[in-house]
């Protein structure tokens, strides 16, 4: 089973879900493609255990970091710990937390961020919500930074600077009473840099649950 939950991950990392196809994966076993359904069912239980063989190296790393006397700034550092995981695998996030049942290692990092929120005055409500907040800005972010560049970035034609300063110029051609917040930002948009702009939502989710928590 860890040869082919390796495997599938290297064909997860090569080329995303559409490679990972029981023919592709029993040609890198070097066996027939039944074989592959002694271990897995279908291709769904297959992603869910690749996402969870992953997550377990995760959750190694996120416990190997230092306790502090502040449950948000260990928060922000297993936020960044799973942050950085799915910007090195996009393929990642699509399935993280997809099947609890299936995905053991998700559920214990799910819960050793939960952990943290127990150390602050919540309720229940707010705790769930808090949880679900910071993995939504986590794993959305990190997603929609591993998407694809456009072709013509890919082909070199243009980097990505002059790629969103077409953007930024047509932006400040806008009438500023039908868009006064899109010209008040587009300097800022021009050029920006996404991690940044990632770790300031972050500390903005952050920061609204320190207040909601009186801490």
């Amino acid at each position: 089973m860890e040869s082919v939950l390796t495997e599938a991950v290297a064909l997860l990392d090569e080329a995303g879900a559409s490679a990972l196809t029981f023919r592709a994966l029993a040609q890198r076993l070097g066996g027939g493609v039944a074989s592959i359904y002694w271990y897995v069912a279908s291709k769904d239980e297959l992603l869910d255990l690749a996402t969870d063989h992953v997550m377990g190296s995760v959750l190694a790393d996120v416990e190997k970091l230092p306790s502090s006397d502040d449950p948000i700034d260990d928060l922000r550092a297993m936020a960044l710990t799973l942050f950085d995981a799915i910007m090195d695998r996009p393929w990642l996030g699509a399935y993280f937390m997809r099947n609890t049942n299936i995905q053991s290692n998700s559920l214990r990092l799910y819960e050793r961020l939960g952990r943290q929120t127990l150390r602050l005055n919540l309720s229940a409500h707010q705790r769930f919500h808090a949880v679900s907040a910071i993995v939504g800005v986590v794993v959305g972010s990190a997603v929609d930074m591993g998407q694809e560049p456009p072709q013509e970035i890919l082909d070199g034609a243009v980097d990505r600077d002059e790629f969103l300063g077409r953007y930024a110029a047509a932006w400040r051609e806008l009438d500023p009473e039908d868009f006064p917040f899109v010209r008040e930002i587009v300097d800022e948009f021009d050029g920006h840099d996404d991690v940044d702009q990632f770790r300031s939502a972050l500390e903005l989710t952050l920061t609204g649950l320190r207040i909601q928590a009186g801490a």
